[in-house]
């Protein structure tokens, strides 16, 4: 059983920053994509950035220039850093990770979600 568990949302001013972490647990024998969605009140889930296994991301447009997604390959650990932040980044940040456990897979895992919430 793999899980992922996400962790750093909270609230922030306009203009401020938040770190999202998300580590992944389990019996794990290699991890591809790993990335970020956000789903805001009676929106659709969206891809926020992505990070591949050899290093390479891609942002969706709204963000880029004021996140950047990193991953720490030993940990299993991805990461979200959130700078210039706007109120129309509210919304539930998930990580998603394309996992192969026991020879199976990749197999697709998401985390629990954690609240972002920009507001003065």
């Amino acid at each position: 059983q793999v899980q992922l568990v996400e962790s750093g949302g909270g609230f922030v001013q306009p203009g401020g920053s938040l770190r999202l972490s998300c580590a992944a647990s389990g019996i794990i024998s290699k991890i591809y994509a790993m990335d970020w969605y956000r789903q805001a009140p009676g929106l659709q889930r969206e891809l926020v950035a992505d990070t591949t296994s050899d290093g390479s991301t891609a942002y969706a447009d709204s963000v880029k220039g004021r996140f950047t997604i990193s991953r720490d390959n030993a940990k299993n650990t991805v990461y979200l850093q959130m700078n210039s932040l706007r109120p129309d980044d509210t919304a539930v940040y998930y990580c998603k990770a394309d996992v192969v456990s026991l020879g199976l897979g990749p197999y697709t895992y998401w985390g629990q979600g954690t609240q972002v919430t920009v507001s003065s």
